[in-house]
């Protein structure tokens, strides 16, 4: 399996003015525009520390870091991982989906995924529904714990999907954030990536996709809650945007604003 790659490139004098991702493409002719742009988009490449744009000026001077990750296999491999299986008939299975594991193969993820774990516990995935995301009808994410539905064979698959899309499953989820928010609440913004640290999303922007998070506050303690939280709509990192946005980031969530420091 190839490995990750970091590059590191002092942008000369003589660049300022170009754009950095137009430079990169020179700089390093073994990298696509394209896979350039992406790595950009995906907050992988770095100006002095900082998250570039794909149209940011060079001044000259900069250090440009690039962080490439391994590539993810063609078709996931089967891994023999640890996996608890809930519930399992002919059509579908359910597994409580394990905090810091990766539902499906993806850029920094090519394996020790559920998906590579399903494909060796359970008979006759492999290609339901495709060969990348076998089964998968629905996600947690990385660093979240609880029931994930897993469709067995193509009829199930579509009857998921129709499901999820027409919000026939109900979906809750419990969340301890800092601090206390009031006993109840909706919160509704438009959402999309942050314009600036493009691995984040927010609800702060003028265009974008409907969110809609609602909440309840179970218990209380000392600078904490754990509150009960529905999703209207299912954007990625939906909860963590919202409750921070709000005030009350999820405790240990040091991408959205409570790392560890807010449980000292």
């Amino acid at each position: 399996m190839v490995a990750p790659d970091t590059r590191e490139h002092r942008a000369p004098p003589e660049a300022r003015g170009e754009r950095v991702d137009q430079y990169l493409a020179r700089a390093f002719p073994d990298l696509t525009r394209s896979r350039i742009h992406g790595l950009i988009e995906a907050g992988h490449v770095l100006a002095d520390g900082q998250p570039a744009k794909p149209a940011r000026r060079l001044r000259g001077g900069e250090l440009l870091v690039l962080h490439i990750p391994a590539p993810v296999p063609a078709v996931p491999l089967a891994e023999e991982l640890p996996l608890a299986l809930l519930h399992e008939d002919r059509d579908l299975v359910v597994v409580d989906k394990a905090a810091g594991m990766v539902v499906h193969p993806g850029a920094g993820h090519a394996s020790g995924t559920l998906v590579n774990a399903l494909l060796h516990r359970v008979k006759d995935l492999a290609g339901v529904g495709g060969e990348l995301r076998p089964g998968i009808v629905h996600r947690l994410d990385k660093d979240t714990t609880g029931c994930l539905v897993v469709a067995k064979n193509e009829q199930a698959l579509v009857a998921l999907q129709k499901a999820f899309k027409t919000r026939a499953v109900e979906k809750t989820y419990l969340a301890l954030v800092h601090g206390v928010p009031p006993a109840e609440g909706r919160i509704e913004t438009l959402y999309g990536r942050h314009p600036i640290h493009r691995q984040r999303f927010t609800g702060k922007v003028k265009e974008g996709k409907n969110a809609i998070t609602e909440y309840r506050v179970l218990e209380t303690f000392d600078g904490a809650a754990l509150v009960e939280v529905d999703l209207l709509t299912g954007r990625t990192h939906q909860i963590r945007v919202h409750l921070s946005e709000a005030g009350h980031p999820l405790l240990c969530d040091a991408l959205y604003g409570a790392g560890r420091k807010a449980l000292e």
